[in-house]
């Protein structure tokens, strides 16, 4: 019988991980190695772990995301996979964290500087300068007016010349704001 692989429970603590949705079907053969009391059940294989779970984001200590299916599944609960090398460092203090928009889907999402398609262009931030940056680009997307200041032919444009400046310098939306009137 081939023993089951266990993780340093410690590992896990105060990192960022991208989960990628997967079927519940990737299960078959694994056991239950840890259960949360949110109600979370975490598969462990050689190489990475599958978290089963209804709640993402925000785990304790850790950031940890779900990229969902496409088409997106119905169910609340999801199973998400990743690669042990996908969990990274965090703190709050070090500037670990860049940002990436998705214009058709009018979403936003932070990354962390070691996944492998960084490109060293987005300006990389900590995670409250971060978070701040998020809810200004989703306010960009959800909203318009704030448009009503600006002379433009096209919203999207306009939007995408503001957010491109949000995610890849430091300058303030004030600052941005001011030299695009």
């Amino acid at each position: 019988m081939e023993k089951i692989f266990r993780p340093n429970p410690n590992s896990f603590k105060n990192t960022f991980c991208v989960f990628q949705e997967v079927s519940l079907s990737s299960l078959k053969g694994l056991v239950v190695q840890y259960q949360s009391k949110a109600g979370s059940s975490y598969y462990y294989s050689k190489s990475g772990m599958y978290r089963l779970s209804n709640h993402w984001g925000r785990l304790a200590n850790s950031k940890w995301r779900l990229e969902p299916l496409e088409p997106e599944s119905e169910s609340k609960i999801k199973l998400g996979f990743a690669p042990w090398e996908n969990f990274y460092h965090d703190n709050p203090v070090d500037e670990l964290y860049y940002l990436e928009a998705n214009y058709l889907k009018q979403t936003v999402n932070y990354q962390h500087k070691n996944n492998l398609n960084y490109d060293n262009k987005a300006i990389l931030r900590t995670s409250f300068e971060t978070t701040k940056r998020i809810k200004q680009i989703r306010n960009l997307f959800a909203l318009t007016s704030w448009a009503k200041y600006f002379e433009y032919d096209d919203l999207n444009i306009l939007r995408k010349k503001i957010i491109d400046e949000l995610i890849f310098t430091n300058k303030t939306l004030e600052e941005i704001k001011r030299e695009i009137v």
